[in-house]
């Protein structure tokens, strides 16, 4: 679909050729508090596409909650109660949980994985680099998230190809290329109580539960278990909507941060001339990431009313806060569409700084997307496109999804 400015951000169609740039642009100019109609299954939202307005909602957990979902989706409160994560509430129970998850994610603690990530990232670029012409998402974007994420979780090495397809299937709800239930051209009601309305929810419950039961073997140095062992923790249902929100939200962001930048580099050769100086490794990870945006956007739910740029929000009105056009905005960055490895300072928006939801696995991911492109910079001379990049068909998560790549060893 072609983006000539006016497209419906409700529709995952004008998101399956990319992000919608064009669009968000005119909105930033024109109507940074836009009205979006709704449709039979989606009530109308306000979209906030400037980076200052949006940084203003995150902060303002008074005024914008979480604690009504943060998808699109309109929910009855007992399907809301039932798929919760500590992401769809505010304080003081998010902070409870907060608490409980937070250690386990400190820069510090993450730091240690630096030796992990580095052996992981070089046997997954060996193996691709068998090849001369490969799809790099698949070889390599997908490789590391999942491998780590079984280090995190202390999940089996053995599971984790079947976990990420259910979690791309969650994560991926309106992409057939992802789930046989797509959200918006089938009836997904039966699994109204399952995260992101997929059956694929009702698996990772089931597999959840085997790890509180002791059924399948867990790591105990794992975050999962040191959850379980906790008295204050979580109680069943918490645990295994926390776990599936770790295994679609931790896997699949990370993914697509690593296969933007190796995009990105298929089609600018001069930035693999730059890397391969080592003067951007402090700095070019946050790039990657804000260009790449990859959890576009979330929701929030006015609890009182309120006015931005002359519209009258009411409560009970749904805010979309499009942290993917924020961290394209002229008013903040320069040559905002441009990857500038040296950018500084990069106040992006794709963790959602500034509010108390900050990405819980924000210096992971950073740490796993310098490394892996550290890794390939290092063994390649070439690295160029072979074909067109493919995306994401979501309105929700967006991400290049193929990127076949040719590529010369360095000698």
């Amino acid at each position: 679909m072609h983006d000539d400015g006016y497209l419906n951000l409700l529709s995952h169609d004008s998101f399956a050729g990319g992000v919608p740039h064009k669009t968000f642009a005119r909105l930033r100019k024109e109507d940074p508090v836009h009205w979006n109609e709704g449709d039979a299954e989606t009530k109308g939202f306000w979209s906030l596409t400037r980076h200052a307005d949006i940084a203003f909602a995150n902060k303002e957990n008074q005024i914008f909650s979480s604690a009504q979902g943060i998808r699109l989706e309109d929910q009855s409160p007992e399907e809301y109660l039932a798929r919760r994560t500590f992401q769809e509430t505010d304080p003081p129970e998010h902070t409870k949980v907060r608490r409980l998850v937070n250690p386990s994610f400190a820069k510090p603690i993450v730091g240690e994985f630096e030796a992990v990530i580095r052996e992981l990232s070089s046997n997954i670029i060996d193996k691709a680099l068998k090849y001369t012409e490969f799809d790099a998402v698949e070889m390599i974007a997908k490789q590391l998230p999942m491998l780590m994420l079984g280090r995190i979780l202390g999940v089996p090495d053995e599971d984790l190809d079947w976990l990420v397809e259910k979690g791309d299937a969650l994560i991926g709800n309106s992409d057939p290329d992802f789930t046989e239930h797509v959200i918006d051209q089938v009836d997904t009601s039966a699994y109204r109580m399952m995260p992101f309305r997929s059956p694929a929810g009702l698996e990772l419950y089931d597999y959840a539960s085997d790890l509180l039961s002791n059924r399948r073997p867990l790591a105990q140095e794992g975050i999962l278990a040191k959850i379980a062992r906790d008295e204050n923790g979580l109680n069943e249902l918490d645990f295994k909507n926390f776990f599936c929100l770790l295994v679609a939200a931790g896997n699949d962001t990370t993914r697509y941060s690593i296969a933007m930048a190796l995009s990105l580099l298929a089609y600018n050769p001069d930035l693999i001339s730059q890397l391969k100086t080592g003067k951007y490794w402090d700095s070019c990870a946050d790039e990657f990431i804000r260009l790449a945006s990859p959890t576009m956007h979330f929701r929030r739910t006015a609890v009182q009313d309120c006015e931005m740029h002359g519209q009258k929000i009411r409560a009970g009105d749904k805010v979309l806060l499009w942290f993917v056009s924020g961290s394209r905005d002229e008013a903040v960055f320069e040559n905002p569409n441009d990857c500038l490895l040296g950018r500084s300072p990069n106040r992006h928006l794709a963790f959602g700084q500034g509010g108390i939801h900050v990405c819980l696995g924000m210096h992971l991911a950073k740490l796993e997307v310098r490394i892996v492109i550290e890794e390939l910079i290092r063994r390649v001379a070439t690295f160029q496109a072979a074909a067109a990049p493919t995306w994401t068909r979501s309105n929700f998560i967006c991400g290049v999804k193929q990127q076949r790549v040719r590529v010369t060893k360095a000698v």
